[in-house]
């Protein structure tokens, strides 16, 4: 296969390692695969273990705050799938989906600026695979504080 390791050479690029998959934190669980579907559970910017990006777009952090949360979310996000995929990421057909949601004041209004951080990521990471329908939303508030949550729905092999 010409691109065996596409995923992987495309992270390596980035100096991304992917880190070790969230555990959940309530009654779920990280992913559900179903038929040719993974859904992830919506991840935060978790980065070493450690919740960062804690506040509100458009009060204590910047758009470009949010984009860096949202790519956090977006490399848990490929975790949890790694974890799914017993480390096989080539198995990742297409990112179907994005959902993200925005921790956001009431006249906040570039979610999509800010979930792009996330988007951008995806299509980095997994080239024409990893363009996607989404949705950003913005929220009155999130777990732990977070600035970002995102969640993702991908077709495998």
């Amino acid at each position: 296969k010409a691109m065996a390791d596409e995923i992987a050479t495309n992270l390596k690029k980035l100096g991304i390692t992917l880190p070790e998959a969230a555990a959940p934190v309530a009654n779920y669980v990280g992913w559900v695969k179903t038929g040719n579907l993974i859904f992830t559970s919506g991840q935060i910017p978790l980065e070493g273990g450690k919740i960062t990006f804690v506040g509100k777009l458009g009060e204590n952090l910047k758009i470009e705050d949010g984009q860096a949360a949202a790519k956090l979310c977006a490399i848990n996000i490929l975790s949890q799938l790694n974890n799914a995929l017993k480390g096989d990421l080539e198995k990742i057909v297409r990112c179907v989906k994005l959902v993200g949601f925005v921790n956001a004041t009431p006249d906040f209004t570039d979610h999509p600026q800010v979930i792009n951080g996330a988007s951008d990521f995806m299509v980095a990471a997994l080239g024409d695979r990893g363009r996607h329908a989404r949705s950003a939303v913005g929220v009155g508030s999130l777990p732990r504080g977070v600035a970002v949550e995102v969640e993702g729905i991908f077709e495998v092999r």
